[in-house]
C-alpha cells in the first residue's frame, strides 16, 4: 500500500466509532474513554488539531495535537494494524507537525511507551530527542520516556 492511498481530514465526532475501534484495539491496556476522545474533539479548533486517515471509506488511523501558548503535545497517534508500514503514521505525524508550526509553536513534546522501540525509532526519525522518563505512567506500570522536537522561535503572524 502507497501513502497516497490514505486522505487525511480533520476528525468529526462522526469519527468516534471508528476511532475508538483502532484505540482499543491499538492501546488495549490504556485505551482512552469515549468521552475523553469527545472531549478532546469539544476543544476542536481552539486548543486541539485532530485528524484521521482514510483509506476508500474507512477510517485507518487518527492523531491528534494539543497546543497551548509556544509548546504543542502529541495526545495520540495510531494507525489500524493491517494499514501499519504505508506511510500512513509518517503522513498523520507530518499533519500534526505543519498544524504545530501554523500555529507558532516552539516546540513539540510526546511521551512514548518504553516498551516501545518501534514508536521510539519513527519519533526519532522525525527528529524527537529524549528528554526524561516518567515511571509507572501508564496504567499497566510501564514507563513512559517523554521527548521533545524543537520547532524553533516562529515567525509573528499579521
Amino acid at each position: 500500500m502507497r501513502q497516497a492511498e490514505a486522505v487525511l481530514r480533520q476528525m468529526t465526532h462522526e469519527d468516534v466509532p471508528a476511532v475508538m475501534e483502532i484505540e482499543r484495539t491499538t492501546f488495549p491496556a490504556d485505551a482512552w474513554s469515549e468521552a475523553m476522545m469527545r472531549g478532546e474533539l469539544a476543544d476542536q479548533p481552539r486548543t486541539r488539531h485532530y485528524v484521521v486517515a482514510e483509506v476508500g471509506d474507512r477510517v485507518v488511523g487518527y492523531a491528534g495535537l494539543a497546543a497551548a501558548g509556544d509548546q504543542a503535545d502529541v495526545q495520540t497517534i495510531a494507525v489500524l494494524a493491517g494499514h501499519r508500514r504505508a506511510g500512513i503514521g509518517t503522513a498523520l505525524m507530518d499533519a500534526l507537525l505543519a498544524e504545530a508550526v501554523r500555529r507558532g509553536m516552539a516546540s513539540v513534546f510526546l511521551e512514548v511507551r518504553a516498551d516501545n522501540p518501534p514508536a521510539q525509532a519513527m519519533y526519532e526519525r522525525f527528529g524527537f530527542r529524549r528528554l526524561g522518563l516518567r515511571r509507572r505512567y501508564y496504567d499497566d506500570g510501564t514507563d513512559a520516556i517523554t521527548m521533545v522536537k524543537d520547532l524553533g522561535p516562529q515567525p509573528e503572524s499579521n
